[in-house]
């Protein structure tokens, strides 16, 4: 029977025409590559090699020979690294899809560690809703999706790595003074501009205020919460904004004031969804385990 060992030596003496140099690259002493040689000629009942002791000559038929035995090597070495994806994490690409009031938030607190940690790891970002990105999920299309719950996930499984609270951002002109805290029922609810629908934070945040979603034609509605924040601080109302995206959203915006809105929470949970049965579990839980400390870190 011919060897993985056989071909790899014949490989390299083909490449180096010298069994001496042969046997160092194989790591192997130049008698047993020199043995594993001849045994393998005598199973193909080929002379492969021309040898004497100034010169190695490659024959025709031995030529043809290692040219097939090159593909059967790359064959053998694509088998060993399909095999090594399930011994080592993150050896394949995964796709992860995000919402787009998470992902910009997210990403840079927790990416930089993952990075650090699985610097080959090929991970490719789909930025959609929340009802896109579910359907993908089941589809295939996507390894999981990162989403803020509670949302309809029916069928699908999730990690959870963090839960937070709402925080209510006003003009500094328009904030109570000394006030840490505030509730719902303290809001100026007319003034209140929150993202439009479609946007399972805006659910979120009436549901933190146990309101209804009565207005869904308000002027103030946006697409972003940057943009939200920018109209706050152009006095034109307030907002609600969860704790994961503050440092962002306000950090250099001096004349806006963030305050904890004092509900039962926590009031949002982000979770990783994925299919049950997903045979890469084990590695989004990985990342569950990454994501968890660096949000606690750079959230305090």
């Amino acid at each position: 029977m011919i060897s993985i060992k056989q071909l790899q030596h014949a490989l390299a003496v083909e490449k180096t025409l010298h069994f001496k140099k042969a046997a160092e690259a194989c790591n192997v002493s130049q008698s047993a590559l020199s043995t594993s040689i001849t045994q393998l000629e005598k199973q193909l009942g080929v002379t492969i090699f021309e040898r004497n002791n100034k010169k190695v000559l490659l024959t025709s038929k031995g030529r043809e020979i290692l040219k097939k035995a090159k593909l059967v090597k790359l064959q053998i070495d694509e088998l060993l690294l399909a095999a090594q994806e399930d011994i080592y994490p993150f050896s394949s690409p995964m796709t992860i899809g995000v919402i787009p009031t998470i992902g910009p938030y997210l990403l840079p607190k927790v990416l930089p560690e993952v990075r650090k940690q699985y610097p080959n790891f090929k991970l490719k970002i789909v930025e959609e809703q929340s009802q896109v990105l579910v359907e993908m999920v089941r589809n295939g299309d996507l390894d999981g999706a990162i989403l803020a719950l509670p949302y309809p996930i029916e069928g699908l499984m999730h990690f959870n790595f963090w839960r937070e609270d709402f925080y209510w951002v006003s003009h500094k002109d328009e904030c109570p003074k000394r006030t840490k805290e505030i509730t719902s029922e303290e809001l100026e609810i007319e003034k209140l501009m929150l993202l439009k629908d479609g946007h399972c934070l805006k659910e979120h945040a009436l549901a933190a205020c146990s309101l209804k979603n009565e207005n869904k034609d308000s002027e103030f509605d946006s697409a972003s919460l940057h943009t939200l924040v920018q109209m706050v601080a152009g006095k034109l109302g307030t907002t609600l904004v969860p704790q994961m995206a503050l440092d962002q959203l306000i950090h250099n915006e001096s004349e806006l004031r963030a305050i904890h809105l004092n509900e039962p929470g926590p009031h949002r949970s982000i979770d990783i969804v994925f299919r049950p049965n997903y045979v890469r579990t084990d590695e989004l839980q990985l990342l569950k385990d990454i994501f968890t400390p660096q949000l606690a870190h750079r959230c305090k």
